[in-house]
Parts: C-alpha cells; structure tokens; sequence
C-alpha cells in the first residue's frame, strides 16, 4: 500500500464548500488504496488577518507569541477538514505540528525544519486514519515552544513530511493546474509542462515563479521526493495530471530552455569609483547581510584607470532606501565616489538543463533584445540558467520575445 501527502494550500481551502472539494480529492487517493497525509494551509486571507491582529497588539511583540498567534489559522483548517472527511465516513484525525512532531529551529517567524518523527504517523496509517497536518508549523525540542516556517511554509511541511514517511509522491494541489513555460497571463501561448527537472524548478521557484515555495524544492531535490503541481479546482473524479517536480534522469527529451521566469520590483544600486582593493566589496556587502537586505545581481566593472572599479547589484524595491542608507553611511570607509540608483525594473530568466550542452543560448536573447530595443542594464548566467536586469516597462515584451526564440509557442 503505497503513501501519499497531499497539500492544500489557502485558496484550496477558503471556506467550507472548497474544504468539502478537498475531502472528495482526499477520498479518490483512499479509495485508490493510499494510506494519506494531507497537509493544509490556513483558509485565504486568515494569516494576513491574524499577522495584523498582532500587529494592531503591538509593534514591538514577542516573536514567540507572534507564532502562537499566526499558526492558529493551520489548526482550525486541519480540524475541519477532519471533521467533513469523518463525515464522509472516512477515518480521520487532525495534527499540529508539535504532536507529529515536527522539530525546528527556533528561528521565530522563519524555523527551519530539524527533524519529523514518523512514528506517530505510521501509528495512525496502521489505524486506517488519514492524517490531516497543520502545515507551517513544528516545534523546538528545546523550549517547547511552536515555530511558524515563514511564508509559503506549508509547502515545505509537506515535503518534509513525505521524506520522513517514505511517500511515493507528494501532490501539491494549487490554483493552478500545473508548471507553465511561463506566465499564461502574459504569453497565451504558454503550456503546461508534463515534467520539470528539480534544478530547473528551484530556478523558477527563486527566479519569480509563484507555483512552488523554494525550501520545498530545495527539500525535494535533497531527498529526492518526487512532487507533482496540480490544480484543486479540477474535477475530483477527474483531475488532470499535472506537473512533476522529478530528477533529470527521468525526462527523456530535454527543450533547451524549458521556461522563462520574471522578478518584478528590482532595484538596481551602482557604487561609482570604488576603490580597486582587497576588503572593500566586504565593506559593501556584509552590512547588508546584516541588515537581512538579499543582494542578487553583482556586476564589477573596472573603471578607466587601475585604481579603481564600478560595482552594480540589484536589491528588492522594497530595501530600495534601506540600502542606500547604509551604504551613505559608509561612505568614506568603502571610498566610492558616488552611489546611483534606479527602480521599477524587472529581471527576466530564461531556464532549461538542455542549456549545459549548447552554446550560444544567451547570445540569442541578446540579439533578439537589441531588434526590439530593450536595453539590458545587468546579466548574470549559471550552468543551467541566465537573468536579463530590464526596465519594468518592457517586462511582457521581453518575456514574449523570449518564449517565442526559444521555442516555447509550439511546446
């Protein structure tokens, strides 16, 4: 009898008529003889309600209280879904995630998992019960007290916990029905992919694709879990297949590129002049790691003499002024001559494992980018993966010039 996690995420379980849509999807995988998990999100907007409760109590407020508060939304989703599917007649019990349990760190707010016992879950498995697990949620073995995993953090419950019980597969059920080339809103064209690489997919997931939270994949990929995207909206007599998350080995025919990815609201910061020696690019980026400000694109250029350099990089919109702040701070220790700035632009990548066995795949965006007039401000590449730097007002042109020269339309 082979097991199964399912994950359902706040859309999936909004009110009660979409959680009786998800007991009927629970249902068909028990009555296909899987022994289930199902792990589950708190209904759509509850998080942000409960996250402004504790905002409105104080802005100053205890971390630890903060993840009482907020995991409170995962609880009440799990009870009720094992409420309907007893209803149905189907064995079930709810879960927290401190009675699994699921150990973490005590990184408040953002807990990284440490370890699952299974036990207590196979113990319900012998039992007949489908287990009906909080996601988002785990607990310090130390303190004892709950830990909430961050936004997206029930994606992660869910691999997690398929890795610990040795499950077949874990199907994330979403609002939509699989992994697109890229963005059906921008590109009509664009298809549903039947399979994707887990390289490719941590790519996508961090590159700007919504589908998948990136700890899950990274989780995914370690323990090889396979994991397939599907929509809870379809019919659940009738679901369509989805996407699988799977190891490259098993994709027989690899597209160059398989899809095209885009990051709006990136900033770009440029430091003028820098002092061309040893220590200055720690003087730059380590107070903003320590100001939690995630640095991505890092371009250094040399400038017209030997003496010093131009360095480039992009930060979230949003730690747009905080970045600037603290670099002006520093001024005259890392001795750069001027700091520019500029905002609302986008990074677009395109991704694909066929890339590590053909040349000249970047060279065709740029000459396609020069034919449209988009001016590319930075690049970056990897082995399997490159990111244009863009203003945002080209954002849809540039995702469908890139779809369409790599093929995709067609896909």
């Amino acid at each position: 009898m082979a097991r199964l996690v399912m994950k359902f995420g706040g859309t999936s379980v909004a009110n009660m008529e979409r959680i009786r849509n998800v007991a009927q999807h629970v249902r068909r995988e028990v009555e296909a003889g899987h022994q289930v998990a199902v792990v589950v999100s708190a209904m759509a907007g509850k998080t942000n309600e409960l996250v402004g409760w504790v905002n409105e109590g104080s802005k100053l407020y205890d971390p630890r209280e903060y993840d009482a508060v907020v995991a409170s939304g995962e609880q009440v989703t799990s009870g009720l879904l094992a409420i309907v599917l007893q209803d149905m007649g189907i064995s079930a019990r709810s879960w927290q995630g401190w009675q699994i349990p699921l150990l973490t760190s005590d990184a408040h707010g953002s807990a990284r998992i440490a370890g699952i016992d299974g036990k207590n879950l196979d113990e319900g498995f012998k039992r007949g019960e489908v287990a009906v697990i909080a996601g988002f949620q785990g607990i310090h073995a130390e303190t004892g007290r709950l830990t909430t995993l961050g936004r997206g953090g029930s994606d992660t419950s869910a691999v997690a916990i398929a890795a610990a019980i040795g499950a077949e597969r874990c199907d994330i059920y979403t609002d939509v029905d699989g992994v697109y080339t890229t963005d059906p809103r921008i590109v009509p064209k664009a298809k549903r992919l039947e399979k994707v690489a887990f390289e490719e997919m941590l790519e996508m997931a961090s590159l700007g694709a919504k589908v998948l939270q990136v700890r899950s994949v990274e989780l995914a990929m370690v323990h090889k879990v396979r994991t397939y995207v599907r929509s809870s909206f379809d019919d659940p007599a009738n679901p369509t297949p989805g996407t699988l998350i799977c190891d490259e080995e098993e994709i027989m025919e690899q597209q160059i590129v398989t899809g095209i990815a885009y990051s709006k609201d990136e900033a770009q910061i440029t430091l003028r002049r820098v002092a061309d020696k040893p220590g200055v690019a720690a003087a730059i980026f380590v107070p903003l790691a320590e100001a939690n400000i995630n640095v991505d694109m890092i371009i250094q250029v040399t400038s017209d003499n030997t003496t010093t350099t131009d360095i480039t990089f992009t930060v979230p919109t949003a730690d747009f002024e905080r970045a600037k702040t603290i670099l002006e701070g520093r001024k005259a220790e890392i001795a750069y001559g001027a700091l520019e700035g500029a905002r609302d632009l986008v990074k677009v990548s395109a991704i694909g494992i066929g890339m590590r066995s053909h040349a000249g795949v970047a060279a065709r965006a740029f000459k396609a980018f020069a034919e449209k007039g988009i001016n590319i401000r930075a690049i970056t590449t990897s082995e399997i993966k490159f990111s244009l730097l863009i203003d945002a007002a080209y954002t849809e042109l540039a995702v469908r010039t890139l779809h369409s020269l790599y093929g995709l339309d067609a896909a």
